[in-house]
């Protein structure tokens, strides 16, 4: 992946150095967070089937579209783009140097996400708000409680943040059997597109409907807002190689990424044997195919996992 020397993110929080001591008690994911688990420019269609996929979403929910696309303002607030960072001596908004290179790895893939979905919510004349990244280690606090790295990477939709403890990239390659800069794109590319369904009314239908779902039905409805992410990650993918940023073999070790981290393999993996009902992210076959099928088309459109089989 040709990263090297484009443009940073400033939407990086480090907070390493604040994360790392013990909180005391259970810690735990709260159902509010997203997680993979242990989870540029915009093409010229993108106001129609942007439109398509919200409508879509509330028809299948049940909410008022109009509450998202009715003046163009949709609700979301106003989001600026990063700020292009000078790698030597530069300083994040922690006043930390940014001399880590997996730091400054973490901070542009962000950054073409934000330019990628500016631009596709721009085409629908809507402001793409950017989300916080904030790097951890070991335990950290959110607004949807608290969280350890073990349990992986994770969206939080109450403060529109995307959590990373970087060790997980290194668990990735070495305990998956997931390498590659391609792969680690991927993930934070595929916690990215929960923001998208968080600003698109997506994500908050889904937790109130599953409130007064029993938990194989909660567990399947997951798989679709799952499954969807990895398709809104493909169409990242998908403009990001328009840019001439991949390199050949990038998006074979992001599928390669995520049929490892597919339900079936790391239940087999760590069990001996697969609990389909218990899926909540789908297949490996599965994430697979959503996430192809989003990079090849880069149309969201075809990212309607609720409508359409899984």
């Amino acid at each position: 992946m040709l990263w090297r020397g484009r443009r940073q993110s400033d939407n990086v929080e480090d907070q390493r150095s604040d994360s790392g001591g013990g909180f005391g008690g259970g810690l735990g994911g709260s159902p509010g967070q997203f997680r993979i688990p242990v989870g540029g420019r915009a093409g010229g269609g993108g106001s129609i089937i942007f439109v398509i996929l919200v409508v879509l979403a509330g028809w299948y929910f049940g909410f008022d579209p109009s509450q998202i696309l009715g003046d163009g303002s949709g609700g979301l607030v106003p989001g600026g783009g990063g700020q292009i960072t000078d790698n030597s001596g530069s300083q994040d908004s922690t006043g930390a140097p940014a001399s880590d290179e997996m730091k400054q790895f973490v901070a542009t893939v962000l950054a073409e996400t934000e330019d990628t979905w500016t631009g596709i919510f721009k085409a629908s004349g809507l402001t793409y708000e950017d989300p916080k990244l904030v790097l951890f280690s070991g335990q950290i606090r959110s607004a949807c409680g608290f969280a350890s790295s073990a349990a992986g990477p994770f969206y939080c939709p109450g403060d529109h943040k995307v959590y990373l403890d970087m060790t997980f990239f290194q668990q990735l390659d070495q305990q998956f059997g997931a390498s590659g800069e391609f792969a680690r794109a991927y993930v934070i590319a595929h916690e990215v597109g929960h923001h998208v369904q968080n600003l698109t009314g997506i994500m908050s239908k889904f937790d109130q409907m599953r409130q007064s779902m029993g938990e194989a039905e909660a567990n399947q409805m997951s798989v679709k807002v799952e499954l969807q992410a990895d398709c809104f990650a493909g169409v990242w993918a998908h403009y990001t190689a328009q840019k001439g940023i991949l390199e050949q073999g990038d998006m074979e070790s992001a599928l390669n990424a995520a049929k490892q981290i597919g339900d079936d393999t790391l239940q087999k993996k760590m069990q001996g044997y697969i609990v389909p009902e218990s899926f909540n992210h789908g297949t490996s076959a599965q994430r697979q195919t959503w996430l192809a099928r989003g990079y090849k088309s880069g149309k969201l459109s075809d990212c309607d996992t609720f409508n359409n089989p899984v």
